[in-house]
């Protein structure tokens, strides 16, 4: 499996359950056209104890996102700067409501 983490903060006036409703569309949207396998739940940063020592990030939320290999990551990343419909209005949907995002990806290993 190939893995996005999406870490990013939101931009003021946004909520996170208008980001949840906006990024599950998003999602089932890329699973019905085969890219993109699965995503985990968005979680809040909880950098209050000491087994968090990222000092590099200070985003508030992230979320995995998982690819079935490196040829499906590239053809989602493809598809998404062909900036079509209804494609573009769902990455939009999420993308607009964000604000300092940053994204790590990693293949597992065998």
């Amino acid at each position: 499996m190939f893995h996005m983490l999406s870490c990013f903060d939101l931009k003021p006036g946004e909520n996170i359950d208008g980001f949840r409703v906006a990024y599950s569309d998003f999602v089932t949207y890329m699973k019905s056209v085969d890219l993109v396998e699965s995503s985990e739940p968005i979680g809040r940063r909880q950098s209050d104890t000491p087994m968090d020592t990222d000092d590099e990030r200070d985003h508030e939320y992230f979320v995995l996102m998982s690819f079935r290999d490196r040829a499906q990551v590239d053809a989602a990343y493809a598809y998404i700067m062909t900036h079509v419909e209804p494609g573009e209005t769902s990455h939009n949907g999420v993308f607009t409501k964000v604000q300092n995002p940053v994204f790590i990806c990693w293949q597992d290993l065998p």
